[in-house]
């Protein structure tokens, strides 16, 4: 890693407290000193003592909330993130391993989704996680898919997509592969109405988000490297469907990691940022179906808000003329990728994410749409309310015939 990369700035911080402020963490647990302690605070003890470490940065939720309200542009949880790889305190033991590699996860757990699905929601195995394994026995799972959305493209689209004459990459993540591929199926749709053949990168693995928060610097990099090498060969845009995802690649890969991306980070987009500038710009045309009627609320996820990109979500829905969209008050929902499912850490995911479930009860919508896919877990969870991903709200709504003739799609 550069000193540059290692340096980050922290020098900047004026310590105006406002990081702390929009800490979720710092205001429900007292043990927790605040981004500013930790992050440049911190930092310049560990300038004069490579070994120096709190034991409160393990609170931190990499949330990024902070580095949205510095005035000052520091990248607070990046200073924050790397003093815990550094400082060698958090070492990953069984919990994290299962926990962060979703690749071997997920391909073990695929072919048995009939039987996984249903055992990971009776009591006494969520009990015995809890007591075996630390894994909070209140907290839901995803179910797993019957296919991977990687089987399914091979089987089923992989030879139509190559008919269109607009090509364009995607990076479709752990979520969209192993538990729910009919986002990346609904993405598909969409683009194909647009004239678009969507293309899968040549090999992807975890962006690395799980693993990096978890301790496991070395492994996420091996992954980055390969997710890097893969974006570089596709040679042009690649669209993503998770906030998460994208933000590690473009921002914590060099941060973090130390890898240089600054040669693609800019070709690696939302789809729903591509979709909104294409129309418009007018180079494409969308068409909704008029019996289309639903009240949607818009959550921020806390990436999201850090990418600066949840406005061409929210203009997309608006776009949809029988959405009822309100944007709810932006805040975290506490779950923090595999921060809340761990037990010491249940109850502070909660107490986070309270206000966020208030806001949407008392909003009743039929969908809470989000870009994120532990904040629909998390959402789900604690509310009852189904959530979205804006993709699949606007493949439902999209008439695809009208569509693709405005497209002059044949």
């Amino acid at each position: 890693m550069s000193k540059k990369m290692k340096d980050n700035s922290f020098q900047e911080c004026i310590k105006c407290t406002v990081c702390t402020a929009y800490c979720p963490m710092a205001a429900v647990n007292p043990c927790y000193i605040g981004p500013k302690q930790a992050g440049p605070d911190g930092e310049r003890y560990r300038l004069k003592d490579k070994k120096f470490y709190d034991y409160a940065l393990k609170y931190c939720l990499n949330c990024k909330r902070c580095e949205v309200a510095c005035p000052s542009g520091v990248k607070i949880g990046d200073i924050i993130a790397r003093a815990k790889l550094a400082s060698g305190e958090c070492k990953p033991g069984l919990r994290e391993m299962i926990l962060a590699n979703t690749d071997i996860m997920g391909s073990l757990a695929v072919p048995f989704s009939p039987i996984i699905n249903p055992v990971l929601k009776w009591d006494i195995s969520k009990k015995m996680m809890d007591g075996v394994l630390g894994i909070d026995h209140h907290r839901e799972f995803p179910t797993y898919a019957k296919e991977t959305f990687e089987s399914w493209y091979k089987r089923k689209a992989a030879k139509t997509q190559k008919k269109f004459d607009k090509k364009i990459y995607y990076f479709h993540g752990c979520y969209a592969n192993y538990n729910y591929p009919k986002l990346s199926q609904d993405l598909i749709k969409v683009l194909n109405a647009c004239g678009y053949g969507v293309q899968l990168l040549d090999k992807e693995k975890c962006c690395g988000v799980a693993l990096i928060s978890n301790g496991m610097q070395k492994q996420a990099t091996r992954q980055a490297k390969t997710n890097l090498r893969s974006i570089r060969k596709a040679g042009s845009v690649v669209l993503t469907t998770s906030s998460t995802c994208t933000m590690t690649m473009r921002d914590e890969y060099p941060h973090i990691l130390g890898l240089d991306n600054s040669d693609v980070r800019d070709k690696i987009q939302m789809a729903l940022k591509f979709i909104f500038e294409k129309v418009d710009a007018g180079e494409i045309k969308l068409a909704f179906k008029k019996d289309y009627q639903k009240k949607i609320a818009y959550h921020t996820a806390c990436h999201m808000e850090r990418l600066g990109w949840w406005i061409y979500s929210t203009q997309l829905l608006k776009m949809i003329p029988g959405v009822q969209l309100e944007i709810l008050e932006s805040s975290c929902c506490g779950i923090a990728g595999t921060f809340g499912f761990k037990k010491e850490n249940y109850e502070f995911s909660q107490s986070i994410g309270s206000k966020l479930f208030d806001n949407i009860r008392y909003a009743n919508p039929d969908y809470v749409a989000t870009e994120c896919e532990t904040c629909k877990w998390q959402i789900e969870m604690s509310t009852g309310f189904q959530v979205m991903n804006p993709i699949c709200i606007l493949a439902d709504a999209l008439d695809v015939e009208e569509t693709q003739r405005l497209n002059q799609i044949r």
